[in-house]
């Protein structure tokens, strides 16, 4: 799986601390923690038909791994809120859109990694995209990276921080494999997620997700997860194993970038029939409904 450029972003209009500049004319300080020290935060943001899909519950989010990182200002819910307004209606977009949202601790006054360095106020960058869900939805395939999730006690996952190196690192792994994407395990062994998205499995017609403790509690996880209670599916969440994922009826994951897609193979085996199964179609079928109602309006 590799992205293409999407001609209509060509010439979109990206908003860095307020200024909508073009995506080409746009500029970081080198003095930006972002820069020096990848000291920032990050949401994905996905517009349906004019509505941005949970955007409180992004927001939250990113106030809550700025708070953990001892940011000394964050823009209100309100102010982010109209940003992105502003940047979409500057681009003309509507619907089918990525929005990468991210928070920097700000310019430092001069480089180094203490944030004492920071004098000014935080940087808000706005970069939307015209980008449909990246993964295929006919299904896509994974492979067991070597690389682990970092442990709690060393680099807490609820801090949904801008240091993706881990990720990066089995992504490279997956590309080598000829793979979609890496499945990454924590330090204990266990299932944590994938190098991009969470993951679930169906067994027996119940689902199961592995806890969020090396992984960040994702938004469209949780959704999925509201969903299966409504639809009265049956879910654990808890520590799996590779050989408990290996032996599944069906395994999926999830996110803003690719919504809800099956998986189909898994370190060379094939998962359930090797092709989507019942459970995963009928849970995709009822987030798309979902996303076509619900949201906050913001354009």
């Amino acid at each position: 799986m590799l992205q293409g450029f999407d001609e209509r972003n060509r010439d979109i209009v990206v908003s860095v601390s307020g200024r909508l500049t073009h995506r080409d004319e746009a500029a970081v300080s080198p003095f930006d923690s972002v820069v020096q020290g990848g000291d920032a935060v990050w949401e994905g943001l996905r517009l349906y038909h004019g509505r941005i899909f949970r955007l409180a519950e992004h927001l939250a989010r990113l106030r809550r791994s700025a708070l953990a990182l001892a940011f000394r200002e964050i823009p209100t819910d309100e102010q982010i809120t109209a940003e992105i307004r502003r940047t979409l209606a500057a681009n003309q977009m509507t619907d089918n859109v990525h929005i990468r949202l991210t928070l920097t601790r700000g310019v430092k006054i001069t480089s180094g990694m203490d944030p004492r360095l920071n004098q000014s106020g935080p940087t808000l960058i706005v970069l939307p995209e015209h980008k449909p869900p990246v993964y295929d939805a006919s299904g896509i395939t994974l492979i067991t990276s070597s690389v682990r999730r970092t442990a709690p006690d060393s680099l807490d996952p609820k801090i949904h921080h801008n240091n993706l190196l881990t990720s990066i690192l089995a992504k490279i792994e997956a590309n080598a494999a000829g793979a979609d994407d890496a499945v990454m395990l924590d330090h204990r062994g266990f299932v944590a997620e994938t190098n991009a998205t969470h993951i679930f499995l169906v067994t027996g017609g119940t689902l199961g997700t592995p806890s969020a403790a090396a992984c960040p509690e994702g938004i469209t996880r949780q959704a999925v997860l509201d969903l299966a209670g409504q639809a009265g599916i049956g879910c654990t969440i808890g520590d799996f194993s590779l050989a408990q994922l290996y032996a599944a009826d069906e395994l999926f994951v999830t996110g803003t970038m690719g919504g809800l897609t099956p998986v189909l193979e898994l370190d060379g085996r094939p998962i359930g029939t090797g092709k989507p199964g019942p459970v995963t179609a009928s849970l995709a079928q009822l987030f798309a409904d979902l996303t076509a109602v619900s949201g906050t309006v913001v354009c």
